[in-house]
């Protein structure tokens, strides 16, 4: 294929909102761990099990994403060397690096915390391991899932363009190898710590190929308006959200259950209902966002563009301030102080966390060595005249 005949693709600034939303899912999660286990005899339990369960779209929305991104900026260019050592270059310095650094620093925090009389071979020999299986802190096994997409992307890339046939079966081939290597696990391979694996998400990165490669030609099934609305459409996407909301619910359902009664489920349904809402949940999200954006309410937009421009950056080191906040726990059962302080959980989390990162981002030359390529924050504009971000990924 001719380099001068390759058409740029459409800017989407609007995936930035889906990596705010995913974001807040992400904070949501690990904000309500404490509650969820703490405030079963609260009232407002089934808030805190809604918040922990229901949010929990975050990590399979971010591998969609960035496997849409991937694939919708990839796919038409051709495959050439300098093409994938530039691929490969950026996750280096913005991916790898970035997570290098805080698995240090996360395994440093936990060696003076709790094994400060380990000795110094066991140390290191811990730590590598732990940095090659992104164990070192527990929300560093999605930055090594993601590293584990980067090696096979161009692999799959290259396969797509050597048989394009290929693309129009990828959902269904990321859901059989996500499903054999769940059920294989189960009964025979009992793999330790499998969530760490990029199996265990396929079924979401090949969902992304398939939307980011067919993006031009899916747009009017995936964008909510009425110039795109037909009969047979506005009933896919009732379809498709109510599907969504129903797997939600029995999920967040079986946890409340399991976690206020005792009920026992089977460990494959849990893994179902987790993978239906997800991933059904990845669709709505995305077309939530194109609304939300094409609703023009700038201050809203604004800011969530900003806070998915970050979000990469708050991922690392939110859980940090996590971790300083509950040294400072409020146990006063069940009083309007404690739901308080739980809700501060989040709030510290994002707050102090977005904060550090535009800091560092602003003032400190060099800062995407610890938070990745980051771009410094602009002047709002009007909705209007707002260009289109670029697509992180590319």
């Amino acid at each position: 294929m001719n380099q001068m005949n390759i058409l740029p693709r459409e800017r989407l600034p609007e995936l930035q909102l889906i990596r705010a939303f995913a974001i807040i899912g992400v904070l949501s999660v690990h904000s309500t761990s404490y509650a969820v286990s703490a405030m079963t005899d609260s009232k407002y339990f089934f808030i805190y099990n809604f918040m922990n369960i229901f949010m929990k779209y975050g990590t399979p929305t971010f591998i969609f994403l960035s496997s849409f991104v991937l694939f919708y900026n990839y796919y038409d260019r051709p495959m050439t060397k300098k093409l994938i050592g530039g691929f490969y270059k950026k996750r280096l310095l913005y991916i790898i690096i970035p997570y290098t650094l805080f698995s240090v620093f996360y395994f440093t925090l936990l060696h003076f915390l709790y094994y400060q009389g380990r000795p110094f071979g066991d140390t290191v020999e811990s730590f590598v391991q732990k940095l090659l299986t992104g164990k070192a802190y527990t929300h560093l096994y999605f930055v090594f899932i993601s590293i584990q997409f980067y090696v096979l992307f161009p692999l799959v890339l290259w396969l797509f363009k050597k048989v394009p046939r290929l693309v129009q079966w990828a959902i269904p081939i990321g859901l059989v190898i996500q499903w054999t290597f769940i059920l294989m696990n189960k009964y025979y391979w009992q793999v330790p710590n499998k969530g760490s694996w990029a199996f265990s998400y396929i079924a979401y990165f090949m969902l992304g190929a398939f939307i980011g490669i067919y993006y031009p030609k899916l747009k009017a099934w995936l964008v909510i308006s009425r110039a795109n609305a037909r009969s047979y459409r506005i009933v896919a996407w009732l379809m498709l959200w109510n599907a969504w909301g129903t797997a939600g619910f029995i999920h967040v359902s079986m946890y409340y259950n399991s976690r206020l009664y005792g009920t026992v489920y089977n460990s494959t349904l849990y893994e179902l209902m987790w993978n239906a809402h997800t991933y059904l949940g990845t669709l709505v999200l995305l077309q939530f966002a194109i609304l939300f954006y094409r609703a023009g309410v700038h201050s809203w937009t604004s800011a969530l563009e900003r806070l998915g421009a970050v979000s990469f950056g708050i991922y690392l080191i939110h859980p940090f301030f996590l971790l300083l906040y509950r040294q400072f726990p409020i146990t006063t059962g069940n009083s309007l102080l404690t739901h308080l302080w739980y809700a501060g959980g989040f709030a510290a989390a994002l707050g102090c966390s977005w904060i550090v990162v535009e800091l560092t981002v602003r003032f400190i030359p060099g800062s995407w060595v610890i938070f990745g390529n980051i771009p410094k924050a602009k002047k709002p504009v009007k909705q209007g005249d707002a260009p289109a971000l670029p697509l992180s990924g590319s």
